[in-house]
């Protein structure tokens, strides 16, 4: 199953509250994924531009997005992004298709001569 690392950011209204009633928001986490058949493995918290990170696993784009979008339309985070993970597997294989991609970068390609009448 694919992995997701979440950065997000609580509200001021919701710190308020969890420090006038602490609460490990691990459980809460841990739900919300494994109802859509995933896996919560890991939550954080830190300093900096986000207050904490989550590592998923879920069975599919779509099953985390519904989980992202179920958290983040509570109100209480004033940000939530989230990252697929790719394997190192996964990477070469995107690499050795990458070099069978003929891209051109925006202007270096020859255009043909059009007339307009």
């Amino acid at each position: 199953m694919p992995l997701y690392l979440s950065r997000f950011s609580y509200t001021r209204e919701t710190w308020a509250r969890l420090i006038s009633n602490p609460e490990d928001r691990r459980k809460a986490a841990q739900a919300y994924i494994e109802s859509v058949g995933g896996k919560l493995h890991g939550f954080w918290y830190a300093f900096g531009t986000h207050d904490g990170y989550n590592l998923w696993e879920a069975p599919d784009n779509v099953s985390m997005a519904a989980v992202a979008l179920a958290i983040s339309g509570g109100g209480a985070l004033g940000s939530f992004e989230t990252t697929v993970l790719l394997t190192v597997e996964e990477t070469m294989d995107a690499m050795r298709q990458a070099a069978q991609i003929k891209y051109q970068p925006p202007g270096t390609v020859e255009q043909p001569d059009v007339t307009v009448d």
